[in-house]
């Protein structure tokens, strides 16, 4: 089979050429880039170290930058826009400072301010800066930010419900998560790209505390600085970890009650000196929910004739029990160099009881006979986690360099037990009972290590970064079945495989950008090499690729005027099967059903285009195109080896052709509520030839999100959101519109320390999802229902010193790799 990632040898060897080229053009000058510097003072003799010195624009105090003073007492801010702003200081036991101006007149000024000099002062800071909240959601050219713990309903959630309600976000009935009506999503906790997908995804976003989550980025189009994975974009989770100098911490609980209860409890701990920054947080849930859902299938002949369906009704009863836990620490060497470890992990044990009940009917559409299947079904995850980091700045002049090694190491264990009756209509068994009892033994280890460099173009405007990384990833899955039918342990050879995955991506990029008065470039190329070889043990039969890929992207900007924006941008992007996914062996669901893994998926790859437009820097409109080879689908599709058995496995469609259109536009009334609206309407079109069927789908589609805010008297406040998502298309799936909406309210006490929030989610019950597949010889509707309508109420508490810092927060190399462990 001729593999479509072979080098593209004429258009790679152009890029190549542009490599060099674009160095040398962001490399070629050097001259002093817009600055402002100055030094703290106790005294005027005594400098004061590792005070916290806030940048603030002029006009409204909001903050641009913030840094510490070094030991000397001195600050420096680079890279600063023309405009007018002030600096002020503060130390905990020091008054605030009073704001010393700062007016940049030109892009290579390098302006040099007064001593801010310091007093004692028994005072506790109360700084307009520190105390404002950040909006809920934020939108910038490239990203979209939620702010989550400024979310009064997403308290006492999970992150995969926080997601849920994310502008232009959806997770399907498969748990399959999408943003703005595309598949290929990366999902980052800390930069980190989460070692799973599909319902392993959806399970570890169950077990983690909303409470954890400091904001959600929503990145629609990476530089090349970005792991090349991910063709519809990157969902980066942001866990909290404070900032403050001192010892300071947050503890957290909540409960909720839907049909089931759920329950979240967590602490995180900071404790910061003049050289050391320790930092730690557990967090605990306990949930049991339920997935109902029902199926019709119908099987047709070559002719499209009725030959017969099965009308299924399942129920799935889940418990979780997740304990997360992340310890580090940084060390700061020198006021240039900073080394830093980090520990984490989580270790998860999901039960699932399965009650699926199959109404079996003949080619005449009369029922003859039924069966029914329990399953209790135990999973086991256990993940370590440890990463090395290194910050060092070279000089001045704002050259660093940083470096990454990762060590990550995951163990799955299943127990599956499966009971299987037959029936005829009168209730009676017409054979014995089918015994399955199944064990999977999985570990993943990734072995991770990157280094990137970064320095100012001064005399451009600019910067440009370098870097490099490699990746090792071992993986080994060791699924037994056994027909317990007859009382014996007899081995299923056919349901039963070992698979063994070892893959080598190693990659290095070049980025730059240049800033003018009105305008910015960004430019970026992108190389990665990737070597993979998978074998299953039973039957000896396996793969082999190595390909290598070139990854360009550019985004330009252009401020018309003072009300308008316009950007740009444009890349190249990958999205690789994950492991799973290419695992040929098979996942024993039902007598009727049973998933498999799929060697021959092949990567898909996507170029996109986007185009900004920002109104009042508050009313933003982006059109956005993308076209991807090697669509992965995940397709529900009969066996032709068996009769009436479905197969759900993902396969290569040939092309999606996206055209897509969002709007946001903010408003407010007063200071006492504030509204954010988010509509995407977008056009997916499918084409390709699978399960003998030539497709060739597409609808428009709408989806709508809407986030208030209500600002009552008495530290109270108020949260409404409010989603709609039309009729929408994927591969040879429709699913029917949805809507659904969640409410809360807040109250603050002892000084803003403290509150309690209680909302409702899905207040209506009406997040529920229909939807019909077909194909040439298949065609199914499903009806599903979870425990979405909740009522949760939830006490936070923040405790120790309240002046704020900045922090360093590191990613690690092993961001794509850990996406695609499952």
């Amino acid at each position: 089979m001729k593999n479509p990632l072979s080098l593209q040898s004429k258009l790679n060897g152009k890029l190549l050429l542009l490599m060099p080229l674009l160095c040398f053009i962001f490399t070629a000058a050097s001259a002093q880039q817009a600055t402002i510097s100055g030094k703290v003072l106790e005294t005027a003799d005594k400098p004061m170290g590792y005070a916290n010195v806030l940048l603030l624009h002029a006009a409204d105090s909001s903050l641009v930058k913030g840094t510490l003073s070094d030991e000397s007492g001195a600050f420096l801010f680079e890279g600063i826009a023309v405009g007018r702003y002030k600096v002020v200081a503060s130390m905990v036991g020091f008054g605030k400072s009073k704001p010393v101006e700062a007016n940049v007149s030109s892009e290579a000024e390098a302006l040099k301010l007064n001593p801010i000099m310091m007093s004692q002062s028994a005072t506790a800071l109360k700084e307009v800066v520190i105390e404002a909240q950040k909006p809920l959601i934020e939108q910038h050219l490239d990203k979209t930010v939620l702010n989550v713990e400024n979310s009064i309903v997403s308290a006492g959630n999970t992150a995969l419900e926080v997601l849920e309600k994310a502008p232009g976000v959806v997770i399907d009935q498969n748990d399959n998560i999408s943003m703005r009506g595309r598949q290929g999503v990366i999902v980052m906790v800390d930069g980190k790209q989460v070692p799973m997908s599909g319902a392993e995804l959806a399970n570890m976003l169950r077990g983690m505390s909303a409470s954890s989550v400091e904001k959600i980025e929503l990145i629609t189009n990476p530089s090349a600085k970005y792991d090349a994975a991910g063709n519809s974009g990157i969902i980066d989770i942001r866990l909290k970890r404070d900032k403050s100098l001192g010892t300071n911490g947050t503890f957290n609980a909540s409960y909720g009650q839907g049909r089931f209860a759920k329950s979240n409890q967590g602490v995180q701990l900071n404790h910061r000196t003049k050289k050391f920054n320790l930092f730690g947080s557990y967090n605990y849930v306990l949930r049991k929910d339920f997935n109902d859902l029902d199926i019709y299938r119908r099987f047709l002949d070559e002719n499209g004739s009725f030959i017969g369906a099965y009308d299924q009704q399942n129920r799935f009863d889940f418990t979780l029990n997740n304990h997360t836990g992340r310890v580090g620490a940084d060390y700061f060497l020198s006021p240039k160099t900073v080394l830093g470890v980090i520990a984490s992990g989580f270790v998860s044990d999901l039960d699932r009881g399965t009650n699926n009940r199959s109404s079996v009917i003949n080619a005449a559409g009369v029922p003859e006979s039924s069966f029914i299947t329990t399953a209790d079904v135990e999973h086991g995850r256990r993940n370590q986690a440890y990463n090395f980091n290194l910050k060092h700045t070279i000089d001045s002049v704002g050259r660093e360099i940083t470096a990454d090694v990762d060590y990550i190491a995951y163990r799955n264990t299943d127990v599956q037990n499966f009971i299987t009756n037959y029936y005829n209509l009168s209730n009676e068994q017409i054979r014995s009972p089918y015994l399955l009892y199944g064990t999977l033994d999985g570990e993943l280890t990734i072995k991770s290590a990157r280094a990137d460099y970064r320095q100012p173009l001064a005399a451009i405007g600019g910067n440009f970064e370098a870097g490099v990384k490699s990746s090792l990833v071992t993986a080994d899955n060791n699924l037994a079945f056994f027909d317990r039918s007859n009382g014996g342990n007899v081995p299923d050879t056919d349901k039963s495989n070992h698979f063994l995955y070892d893959e080598n991506i190693n990659a290095a990029y070049v980025n730059a950008n240049k800033k003018w008065t009105k305008a910015g470039l960004q430019l970026g190329l992108r190389l990665e090499n990737t070597i993979a070889k998978g074998r299953q043990v039973v039957g000896d039969d396996g793969f082999k690729r190595n390909y290598t890929q070139l990854f360009p992207s550019a985004a330009v900007n252009y401020s018309l005027s003072k009300k308008h924006d316009l950007g740009m941008s444009v890349s190249r992007r990958i999205n690789r099967p994950s492991y799973n996914q290419l695992n040929p062996f098979k996942n024993f669901l039902d007598p009727s059903t049973y998933a498999a893994g799929n060697p021959a998926l092949k990567p898909e790859l996507s170029y996109s285009f986007e185009l900004t437009h920002t109104f009042d820097q508050r009313f933003i409109t982006k059109l956005s195109y993308s076209h991807t080879t090697d669509v992965m689908v995940n397709v529900l599709s009969p066996d032709p080896n068996a009769e009436k058995l479905v197969v759900q496995t993902f396969r290569n469609l040939a092309t999606l052709d996206y055209y897509g259109l969002t709007l946001t536009a903010p408003f407010s009334i007063g200071n006492w509520f504030n509204s954010v609206n988010n509509g995407t309407f977008y056009y997916g079109h499918y084409k390709g030839f699978l399960a003998g069927t030539d497709l060739s789908n597409g609808r428009p589609t709408f989806n709508f999100n809407s986030n208030n805010t209500i600002k009552l008297p008495n530290n109270w406040s108020a949260e409404l959101v409010g989603v709609y998502r039309s009729r929408e298309v994927y591969g040879f799936l429709e699913v029917d519109p949805i809507w659904f909406m969640s409410a809360g309210v807040q109250k603050q006490f002892w000084d803003r320390k403290a509150s309690v929030k209680l909302n409702v989610s899905d207040i209506f019950f009406t997040n529920k999802a229909n939807g019909y597949t077909a194909l040439a010889r298949y065609e199914e509707n499903f009806y599903q229902r979870r425990d979405t309508q909740v009522a949760t109420l939830s006490f936070n508490y923040r405790f120790g010193q309240a002046q704020s810092g900045p922090s360093r927060r590191r990613t690690g190399s092993a961001e794509e790799e850990t996406r695609r462990a499952n």
